[in-house]
């Protein structure tokens, strides 16, 4: 749709309100990060159209015109200020349902934003209106003319104004498209002189971004479709094949003969243009003479057939039957319930079949998974067995596609709908379950901009909203959801065995720093001889490898090797990493690159080399090492494109690729039947990081990158290279003894009241000058102390990475019992000690960053 709103001239006032009408106020949640509500008053004539959740077009400060959500219909006035009038209802149906609004509110609540950031986040950004001042023809100039003399700048955008085809208003142009047309970038002046002689006005074009897909289609004419009718047409396009040929195959495609009712819905025009047989001229010509009509259809996205389905029946193995029905039983008890399954053990069968049950109960269902990766494998099984009622949603989808599976899920289109975290927001309103696939992955957690949810609490509270059951799965649960399994509050069902004949892997540790002290030659110094070896007596057996290095790039950085100079970020506290097929040095926090130096900017020297490895590296030296074998690389760079994840792992599964390097991302989920060798090439880098959740996430990861061996009857064996295999987390990692993890784990959390003993807030203070965020830092400590208590607040501190896009760093950490109102009470105290902080002229320019259960 596309409205105008004239900013010249003020909004009508609605007439007197007739003695039956009651004034009405809305308050609306604008797309802003607003602490309060802001509310508008309802004109009278629109009193029977406002609408809870609908969208509305307000007008907010002098000049801006936005489009917000209805939160609440009152006839309470403001006390602090004059309401203006709604502008206009853009929907007369909601957008956002009643269980959204609460779930919204929960966020913003319990993560410390405004719900107008969490709007901002959930809605897709093709039903966000967008906003741009435009020019046109004034009225009087239409009618009179000008008496004053116009510029040769003036002319041009005079004669483009006049050029549209609407004879009374005339053509509208952006500010940007008269800066094309005067080829400047200085036009403001022009502007306002036309304003000044009342030649233009200034409006603003209000343009609701969603357009569904459409497809030209033509039909025969509906005088032609008797066959008597039709026999005469032959007749007269005999002496013209051409256009005969497209009727031909027009009567083929459709058969008007059989069902007249047929010939209404037409055919796809480009299945007639883009026939190498047939003439596009003559199709045109048939349309002008009369022959065919065309004529525009809206079509889906998602062109999901009901034939596509698989309908042969499903079966589940014993195991898979037995832990289907424990969580039957457990959901009979409690809400949430945990699947521990090791990796392979079938969990994606359980819950195919749970998902059938919610449906055939007529409930919907959310599938939610950490990656975007996953999407591609799960969504071909689902297809499958659901066809049109599966919707999918994640980020790498255009805006109208996300649109299109927000309303599919409003209409009841979609029953079931498998995404990533974003998915937590569509308006699901009988949700009767969730299923949370990998619930331990950080994926799951925004953590920027605001609103910074974890999308697997977001769920939990979903389905408490919704009275709906909630399924973690998880073969390396995250130490907070077993901790709840074990006190009794939540179900837990294991599978222990993988799916099948297949068996887990053999893991192998290898000692990097005994290799180098031997002496033993290798490839290069990122592969021991022991994994070189079990890489080609794969390949020559014709199974296929992973690789897992968790760095992107070629190497971490580069060094001059005579002075030691080392590149860093002018805007963060890192060097540069080299990625040799850009040839360039990137920062990967701010996204600055450069050059790669042909020499040192320090000493003059050449001798520059590339320190460290990541994927490119190994995949780069994989091909020097293995030229025959097929070699691709699954990280960041490789699959910014829409389709790159899917094309990726399609060309693995297909066996088009012999070895995927990655990085975590390769640790997901994924399930390749060919894959009998896992390497996991520098296992050190992920253990020692600065973070209580370092030997969780460490152990996770290698779990997880492990469990894609071995997967399909073939016994896998994974190689882990590490210059400390005297690490403890190893030996839990080649038993796969989650339990002994966890026992070790929790006791240290206990000790250090980390979660699930305590509740974590961490407050991040960002200046561009590091004595005022340390200033600040410092004063916000000392007020957050007097309200919370000395025990409850550590820091400030500079972290690891102390500057990041120009901005300092520092951080303070909150630690609280995990009681609701203590929780309560805290937060409260944190809103208000940030406020004093914003309202504190020493610190305007700085900002605060307030993170709930930072991962």
């Amino acid at each position: 749709m596309s409205q105008t709103h004239l900013f010249a001239l003020p909004a009508d006032e609605p007439s007197a309100a007739p003695a039956d009408r009651v004034t009405l106020f809305a308050d609306v949640v604008l797309p802003l990060p607003l602490p309060k509500l802001y509310t508008y008053r309802v004109p009278f004539e629109l009193n029977d159209q406002v609408v809870i959740g609908g969208r509305v077009l307000v007008q907010f400060g002098a000049k801006k015109t936005l489009s917000c959500i209805v939160a609440a219909v009152h006839e309470t006035p403001p006390k602090d200020y004059q309401a203006k009038y709604i502008l206009e209802f853009i929907d007369d149906a909601p957008v956002v349902t009643q269980p959204q609004l609460k779930l919204f509110r929960w966020i913003a609540d319990y993560y410390l934003c405004t719900l107008g950031e969490v709007i901002n986040a959930a809605l897709p950004s093709a039903l966000k209106l967008s906003s741009e001042s435009r020019v046109q023809l004034h009225p009087q100039y239409l009618a009179e003319g000008t008496p004053y003399p116009l510029t040769e700048q003036e002319e041009k955008i005079v004669a483009a104004l006049s050029a549209g085809e609407d004879k009374v208003e005339g053509k509208a142009l952006t500010f940007s498209e008269v800066g094309e047309i005067l080829e400047i970038n200085s036009f403001h002046k022009v502007i306002k002189s036309l304003i000044q002689k009342d030649v233009i006005f200034l409006f603003e074009h209000i343009a609701d971004k969603y357009a569904p897909k459409v497809v030209k289609k033509v039909r025969l004419a509906h005088h032609f479709v008797a066959e008597a009718a039709l026999e005469g047409l032959f007749e007269a396009l005999a002496s013209k094949p051409k256009q005969l040929d497209v009727l031909m195959r027009y009567i083929q495609r459709v058969p008007v003969y059989q069902n007249e009712h047929t010939n209404h819905g037409g055919l796809e025009k480009a299945a007639l243009t883009s026939s190498p047989h047939l003439s596009p001229s003559a199709v045109n010509t048939l349309i002008k003479n009369g022959v065919l009509e065309q004529f525009d259809q809206i079509v889906s996205r998602f062109p999901l057939d009901e034939n596509d389905r698989n309908q042969m029946p499903f079966q589940l193995s014993e195991a898979q039957t037995t832990a289907r029905d424990q969580i039957m039983d457990s959901f009979g008890q409690k809400d949430i319930t945990l699947l521990h399954g090791v990796t392979g053990a079938g969990k994606t069968e359980i819950y195919i079949d749970l998902i059938r049950s919610a449906l055939d109960g007529g409930g919907q269902v959310l599938y939610l998974l950490p990656e975007i990766a996953l999407t591609a494998q799960i969504v071909t099984r689902l297809m499958r067995v659901f066809g049109s009622r599966l919707g999918v949603y994640h980020s790498k989808f255009s805006d109208n596609e996300r649109v299109e599976v927000w309303n599919g899920v409003l209409s009841g289109r979609f029953q079931v709908v498998v995404g990533v975290r974003s998915a937590v927001f569509l308006p699901f309103d009988n949700l009767s379950l969730i299923i949370v696939d990998e619930e331990h992955e950080s994926s799951y957690k925004q953590y920027d901009p605001a609103p910074r949810y974890n999308a697997r609490e977001v769920a939990l509270m979903m389905g408490t909203f919704q009275g709906a059951k909630v399924l973690l799965g998880s073969a390396t649960p995250s130490v907070e959801t077993y901790y709840q399994c074990r006190a009794g509050r939540w179900g837990l069902v294991s599978l222990t065995k993988r799916f099948g004949e297949a068996g887990l892997p053999d893991i192998e540790l290898i000692d990097t720093r005994r290799n180098a002290q031997a002496g033993q030659k290798k490839p290069t110094h990122h592969f021991t001889p022991e994994l070189t070896a079990a890489i080609e007596g794969k390949l020559s057996q014709g199974e296929q490898v992973i690789l897992f290095q968790n760095r992107r790039g070629y190497s971490p950085f580069i060094s001059c090797l005579d002075c030691g100079w080392i590149p860093k970020c002018k805007s963060c506290a890192v060097s540069l990493s080299y990625h040799k097929f850009a040839h360039e040095l990137r920062c990967h926090y701010c996204g600055h690159h450069d050059q790669m130096p042909r020499e040192c900017p320090a000493c003059g020297s050449r001798a520059i080399k590339a320190i460290g490895f990541g994927t490119e590296r190994i995949e780069d030296d994989l091909k020097l090492m293995l030229p025959d074998a097929l070699v691709q690389r699954m990280d960041l760079d490789t699959t910014r494109a829409k389709n790159a994840y899917q094309q990726i792992i399609s060309d693995f599964e297909q066996q088009r690729t012999n070895v995927l390097v990655g990085t975590q991302m390769v640790t997901k989920g994924l399930d390749f039947g060919n894959v009998s060798l896992v390497g996991i090439i520098n296992a050190d880098s992920i253990i020692h990081y600065p973070d209580f959740r370092a030997h969780e996430r460490a152990y996770q990861m290698f779990v997880q990158v492990s469990g894609r061996a071995g997967r399909k009857g073939k016994k896998g064996k994974v190689i882990i290279q590490t210059g400390d295999p005297q690490q403890q987390i190893f030996e839990k990692v080649m038993r796969n003894d989650y339990v002994a993890f966890y026992e070790y784990e929790i006791a240290q959390r206990r000790e250090h009241m980390y979660p699930p003993f305590a509740r974590v807030i961490k407050l991040t203070v960002k200046h561009v000058e590091e004595r005022v965020a340390l200033d600040a830092a410092v004063r916000l400590t000392q007020e957050l102390v007097e309200r919370l208590g000395r025990d409850a607040v550590l820091g400030p501190e500079a972290p690891y990475i102390f500057r990041i896009r120009n901005f300092y760093l520092q951080e303070i950490t909150i630690k609280l019992s995990r009681e609701h109102t203590v929780l309560k009470h805290a937060k409260a105290q944190i809103l208000e000690s940030l406020n004093l902080m914003r309202d504190d002229k020493n610190f305007r320019q700085a900002r605060f960053v307030a993170d709930v259960d930072p991962m």
